[in-house]
């Protein structure tokens, strides 16, 4: 239904998508079915199943006749999701009301077709990084990667205006920084361990390597390695240890980046146009770009160390 899953991206995540996937889904599976409780029971554990629960029934075609050859989730399934939306509907009702109601703020988005590395793209754009990752969970490395085409990102919408404007600069910088250590990370050698978070999948009638491997975005050979595999050859209820890299957070970004980050998030502002950014003064951006204040003053001709958001500086060397 058009999600792509890659070590990148992963369309699954993203709501606005997975949403408009799966209800294509259900229509699909209702034009297959015919009621909405089977198509309900499709969903969670395949077409297959619920076909093969009307055949053991007699060919009985309501859920709670051919409840007993469902699987076992399936069968609990359907009332959660009843009285769920039993809730949702008459809640007031049984005087049951949310503490609160949390959303994200107002976003909007712009497309972006090449390499992007969000935690510098967040620095110059004076967003913060965990909003940024919130609006876009899709997005599991940190970076939009090269070769993705027009991919929505979105973005606060009161910062849109701004990066319209600094389009060029902000595409260009947020170009230079990770690129070489993510493609080493995506590259790495099979079987390795680093920075990843172990997992112990048991193995279900119908799985395969391969399904298994697509689901945590690993390698069919890591899995082998992993767990001694001579074969690709597994059991139903045989566990596997699966080793994933963690989804990309502000706190574990060093997992993607190097350590030296911040030298080049320095050095990317060198030789170019810098924006002022709230809290900014010409002491913290000359220790950042390794250029003197006098010089900054020198080459933007101002005659004193004020400096105000929206600015834009020369920055080059002495």
């Amino acid at each position: 239904y058009g999600l792509s899953n890659s070590w990148y991206i992963d369309d699954r995540m993203d709501p606005n998508q997975a949403t408009d996937a799966a209800c294509r889904y259900l229509k699909s599976l209702y034009n297959t079915f015919g009621r909405w409780d089977l198509a309900i029971a499709a969903y969670n554990c395949g077409p297959g199943n619920v076909r093969k629960a009307i055949r053991r029934s007699g060919y009985k075609k309501d859920f709670w006749q051919i409840y007993r050859y469902l699987p076992r989730e399936t069968r609990s399934y359907i009332p959660q999701f009843i009285a769920i939306n039993y809730v949702l509907n008459y809640a007031e009702e049984h005087n049951l009301f949310p503490d609160q109601k949390s959303s994200l703020a107002l976003s909007d988005t712009i497309i972006v077709s090449q390499y992007l590395h969000l935690a510098t793209f967040a620095h110059f754009t004076d967003i913060a990084l965990e909003e940024l990752l919130d609006l876009n969970p899709s997005i599991k490395r940190g970076v939009i990667p090269e070769g993705v085409r027009s991919f929505s990102l979105r973005v606060p919408a009161d910062r849109k205006l701004y990066i319209n404007a600094q389009r060029v600069f902000l595409y260009d910088t947020a170009n230079k920084v990770g690129k070489e250590e993510l493609e080493y990370l995506a590259r790495r050698m099979t079987e390795s361990t680093y920075g990843r978070t172990k997992n112990i999948y048991r193995v279900r009638s119908g799985d395969n390597l391969g399904s298994i491997a697509r689901h945590y975005a690993v390698r069919v050979s890591d899995i082998q390695k992993w767990n001694h595999l001579s074969s690709t050859l597994i059991r139903t209820g045989q566990n596997l240890a699966i080793w994933t890299l963690p989804s990309y957070t502000k706190s574990n970004q060093k997992v993607y980046v190097v350590a030296n980050q911040n030298q080049k998030l320095s050095s990317v502002i060198t030789g170019t146009t810098y924006q002022v950014r709230r809290g900014d003064s010409l002491w913290s951006i000359s220790k950042n770009s390794n250029v003197s204040v006098a010089t900054i003053k020198k080459i933007n001709k101002l005659n004193s160390n004020t400096i105000y958001p929206g600015q834009n500086l020369i920055i080059r060397g002495d």
